[in-house]
């Protein structure tokens, strides 16, 4: 696996997400129901993302075409599944709520 982004959660749930190279690509923020709906770098919205079952994470464009999901793994890490249910990265925490994403 190779890295390819990280991310980071500020202090009221918003998580910024970053290039390999440091540099910020976006945002999401927390919904009311426990979802995020995700933003890119000018402040555009790109989708969401809508609770599943047993901590599940169903991703859906900005026209609500359902994009894949993540599936919550071992000590705060993080599988991620494309549309079909092939397996296309994983997230591993880091110190100070950060993460690194890594490409299957």
């Amino acid at each position: 696996m190779k890295k390819k982004t990280g991310y980071s959660q500020s202090w009221f749930g918003a998580v910024n997400h970053y290039d390999k190279s440091g540099r910020k690509t976006g945002h999401s923020v927390p919904t009311v129901f426990g979802g995020m709906k995700h933003y890119d770098e000018h402040g555009r919205k790109i989708g969401e993302s809508r609770p599943g079952l047993f901590g599940t994470l169903n991703h859906y464009d900005e026209h609500g075409h359902k994009t894949g999901k993540t599936i919550p793994g071992f000590m705060g890490s993080a599988d991620h599944y494309n549309e079909h249910g092939r397996k296309t990265g994983r997230s591993l925490p880091k110190m100070f709520h950060r993460w690194d994403h890594y490409d299957e």
